[in-house]
């Protein structure tokens, strides 16, 4: 039978020899008539010698995303089971197992498909055409590999309807406990898979979360953009004297507190925009032991840089700000367009606006169960330092 067939265009090979993981349209010499909307292609270059095998979609800018490089290996259910189970086994070395990142898109060679599991129940979104084909083989897949509570479809992302795709939330297997729990180092933290940020918890700052361990005992703690109070409550169980969780919803501040009264501490909350805040303890001459800031993206597209990279400056000087002499600044970013060195240059600028020597201590990324693949730069988007401000 003849595969439908994507013909690069010359010298775009060299890039998917390379390990490039999605071809765009503008790289496309020609396709045949057997191409369809969300089906299997085979790419090649102007040889027609093969490169790769993908799914395909004109609807969307990333016309194919690459599946395998193995000319020899078809898609079918047993290519996506061999995928997850190889993606849970890696999870499993990790040692995160309660809650983790299980399937994290291109980085474990399944392209638009992220699946997050929460103690007993898991959450799943597939972003792209191809993938959302396969969705009946994914949830069966997830069944007979982790006989799950539940399995939750987050699908209400605005990136589904690039690819043509509508926004759905649904549970499409058992039953949604009332409440989830997950354990993440010493905290037990509540998790709202149906209505929460993203699949419902924030996974990918996970061992970060930990990371703060030397810096906050008998410290006076501020995490900005606390969303549900990981960093607070992490925070006040290693020791702090006193943690201000702030954030601008106070939905979020509620779920903080629920937090809080779980796990047997005590944090503040404050609803607040982040900026006006920061400004207003700076003029009031308050300060901090430790500051935490970790805000949402400010740049969700490369024009937004320009100025998501001003919204940055301001909240990490101002942060810097409400540092006391020898505390420290524990600040972090999650748009890809803000690369590291973008970030660090933006931390430089800050501290010499500031006045105030500051050293480096530490520098953070996305938890190992959210890999970053090289030659990816979409995967590495989480970026962090842990700053001493002197």
């Amino acid at each position: 039978m003849e595969p439908a067939i994507v013909c690069l265009r010359k010298g775009e090979e060299r890039g998917v020899r390379a390990g490039a993981v999605w071809i765009f349209d503008n790289q496309i010499d020609w396709i045949n008539d057997l191409c369809t909307d969300g089906g299997i292609v085979e790419i090649v270059d102007q040889k027609e010698r093969f490169l790769a095998r993908g799914y395909f979609n004109r609807k969307s800018k990333i016309t194919v995303r690459i599946l395998t490089h193995d000319a020899q290996e078809s898609i079918d259910r047993a290519f996506f089971a061999r995928r997850i189970a190889r993606a849970w086994s890696f999870r499993q070395t990790l040692g995160l197992t309660n809650a983790c990142r299980v399937v994290f898109g291109e980085s474990d060679g399944l392209p638009g498909l992220t699946v997050d599991k929460f103690g007993d129940c898991l959450s799943f979104q597939t972003v792209a055409l191809g993938i959302d084909r396969w969705k009946p083989d994914i949830i069966s897949i997830l069944v007979d590999l982790f006989h799950p509570v539940c399995i939750y479809e987050r699908n209400d992302v605005p990136v589904r309807e690039k690819e043509g795709l509508p926004r759905q939330t649904v549970c499409v297997y058992g039953s949604l406990p009332d409440s989830v729990v997950i354990q993440e180092h010493d905290a037990k933290m509540l998790v709202d898979i149906a209505h929460g940020q993203k699949t419902g918890h924030f996974l990918d700052q996970q061992e970060n979360r930990g990371r703060i361990r030397p810096y906050v005992p008998g410290r006076s703690v501020l995490d900005l953009c606390c969303c549900t109070g990981g960093f607070s409550i992490h925070a006040a169980l290693y020791g702090a004297k006193c943690v201000e969780a702030v954030d601008a919803s106070q939905e979020a501040l509620e779920m903080v507190q629920k937090n809080a009264r779980l796990n047997g501490v005590k944090v503040e909350t404050t609803c607040a925009n982040v900026f006006d805040l920061v400004r207003q303890y700076a003029d009031a001459g308050r300060q901090f032991d430790t500051v935490i800031c970790d805000p949402p993206a400010f740049a969700k597209s490369k024009r937004a840089l320009s100025g998501a990279y001003r919204g940055y400056k301001e909240l990490n000087l101002r942060s810097m700000k409400l540092v006391k002499p020898g505390g420290f600044l524990i600040t972090c970013s999650c748009s890809q367009f803000m690369t590291p060195e973008l970030f660090s240059q933006m931390l430089q600028e800050a501290a010499a606006d500031v006045g105030r020597p500051v050293r480096l201590l530490e520098t953070l990324m996305q938890s190992r169960d959210h890999p970053a693949l090289l030659g990816s730069a979409p995967s590495h988007y989480l970026k962090g330092e842990i700053l001493q401000i002197l």
